[in-house]
């Protein structure tokens, strides 16, 4: 695949493919300073016929991807949106300490949506990025509106996922080409379906290194082949058990000091379980739960019915 002209030129094909026939939405990406130096990134999409319009509705990615996995989400709903790219993804800078869990993430976060929007989100995030979002609802209260948590509760491993997923990112550092990637994607079965489809993926989640070599942007990946290439050690599971706990019992506190109305999106798929969402209805009782036909990535599954879901609520 040749580069294209920008990262949004793939827009008018996605809403193609997808059957949206409004107008295609103006696309930016954003850059702040961190006050440690790092670089935050966004996406800020305003629809062609309000180019002043703030966002209302902003999302945060799970675990490897980046935001760019809002875009045909974001074509459907037909707001003016913004979508993160959370710290260690996409286009923000990794961290030296490698920690990537929602209360590390969401001052940085917070700052972005401080910055970028001048009114309270409703603020959407998916798996790593859910978690995250309750933390910013909790910790900033006046920058969201209203929450949505998608297909993940505290307790969960937000980076857990197929073995599948996880081999696939264990493997070299760096590659010749994206074309490697993407044959490497589609012989693993990821990719979204086409060859086209794996080839924005890999476009959006790669770059080219200063000495011609490809890697992943996502910080995930380097860590997965570093703990592949390490020595076979015995796992910790009690220290484990006992951080997973800790990390667990602090997104319960976090979901339950969020003000604004909460929904938890399940997909019937996915990876939150009924015992699960049993715990998420008694831990926080105020808030909403439904369940979509839909894996644990809703918004590239079933992009079009979140997008309708979300312009409802943001209507509210």
């Amino acid at each position: 695949m040749s580069d294209p002209i920008d990262e949004f030129s793939f827009l008018p094909e996605q809403a193609a493919e997808a059957g949206i026939q409004a107008l295609v939405p103006r696309g930016e990406r954003l850059s702040l300073t961190l006050a440690d130096g790092r670089t935050l990134s966004a996406l800020r999409y305003t629809p062609e016929d309000s180019p002043g319009a703030a966002p209302v509705v902003t999302f945060l990615h799970g675990a490897g991807l980046n935001a760019h996995t809002w875009d045909t989400t974001i074509l459907a709903l037909g707001l003016p949106a913004l979508a993160v790219d959370l710290p260690g993804h996409g286009d923000s800078s990794w961290r030296d300490d490698a920690l990537y869990v929602a209360r590390v993430l969401a001052p940085d976060v917070a700052a972005g949506v401080d910055a970028w929007t001048d009114a309270p989100q409703l603020l959407v995030g998916q798996s790593l990025g859910g978690l995250t979002a309750a933390a910013v609802a909790a910790s900033r209260p006046d920058l969201v509106r209203e929450l949505v948590v998608i297909d993940i509760t505290p307790g969960l491993d937000p980076n857990a996922g197929a073995q599948q997923i996880r081999d696939f990112f264990a493997g070299p550092a760096d590659w010749a080409s994206r074309d490697e990637l993407v044959e490497r994607a589609l012989a693993f079965g990821l990719g979204g379906g086409t060859r086209r489809k794996a080839e924005r993926g890999v476009y959006f989640n790669s770059r080219i290194r200063p000495d011609g070599r490809v890697e992943w942007k996502h910080h995930f990946a380097r860590l997965a082949n570093a703990a592949s290439a390490g020595p076979t050690v015995p796992e910790p599971v009690e220290g484990q058990d006992a951080v997973a706990s800790v990390l667990g019992e602090s997104g319960w506190e976090d979901l339950a000091a969020v003000a604004a109305p909460t929904t938890l999106l399940r997909g019937e798929r996915g990876y939150v379980t009924d015992d699960d969402a049993a715990e998420f209805a008694r831990r926080v009782p105020a808030a909403s739960v439904a369940v979509v036909a839909s894996g644990h990535n809703v918004q590239e599954e079933i992009p079009l019915e979140l997008g309708a879901r979300l312009r409802a609520m943001a209507a509210v």
